[in-house]
């Protein structure tokens, strides 16, 4: 074998670096941006978890109380990018997430209900209806001040409720904290007749396929 041959017969013999040889398990993926879930949401950091990248939380401070006049759709939008840009300063090179969710019928918004009673009357008020639970989903780009931001609705038809029902249900879940005071991750999806809507994720709190999207649209591989 002259010299020549010699040199490229040992290019070719060299593994590629992006594949794995023998039994050595395949290299990772780099990453190279920072991501950061504005948010201390217990839910949403599970969902995020499904991903398999890392990541870490930050609570944003902000005011979440409606604007004048402010649609359901409109308040749910302007607070997950107001959630996603409120860290931003800790984070000056990071990719953030943002989301926030409000459930309504027509122009009635379930908040959080925060008491036993008020979860209560929120699902005697649903029982036989149908509510949207819009969740909208920011990714915030602090580098470059990129903002990519998508709305998601649901809708969840409740059937209709006894009291003793509503009752039993709160007592057992205390969904006090969870918008539209059910848990449809939990036995809230016994209170339903039906859902419907593009992401099942988006009725717990935090849209994936779309997140998903838009980190692709950032370079970051998902999966």
């Amino acid at each position: 074998m002259n010299r020549q041959c010699y040199y490229f017969w040992l290019f070719l013999s060299k593994p590629n670096p992006g594949t794995s040889t023998g039994d050595s398990a395949p290299i990772p993926p780099m990453s190279t941006r920072h991501l950061v879930l504005a948010s201390t949401s217990i839910y949403r950091k599970q969902l995020l978890e499904r991903f398999g990248l890392p990541f870490e939380t930050a609570r944003p401070e902000v005011d979440e109380t409606p604007l004048p006049g402010e649609t359901p759709v409109a308040t749910a939008e302007r607070l997950a990018t107001e959630k996603a840009r409120a860290v931003a300063n800790l984070f000056p090179n990071a990719l953030i997430i943002g989301s926030d969710q409000v459930a309504h019928r027509g122009d009635v918004r379930f908040d959080k209900p925060g008491t036993v009673e008020r979860a209560v009357a929120q699902l005697r008020d649903m029982s036989g209806n149908t509510i949207v639970f819009h969740t909208a989903v920011c990714l915030f780009d602090s580098a470059s001040g990129r903002t990519q931001l998508e709305g998601i609705p649901v809708e969840a038809r409740f059937r209709k409720l006894s009291e003793a029902e509503i009752v039993r249900y709160v007592e057992q879940e205390h969904p006090l904290d969870c918008a539209g005071s059910a848990k449809s991750e939990g036995l809230g999806i016994s209170l339903l007749d039906y859902m419907r809507g593009d992401d099942p994720t988006a009725l717990i709190g935090l849209p994936l396929i779309a997140l998903s999207r838009m980190l692709r649209a950032e370079g970051v591989q998902v999966p």
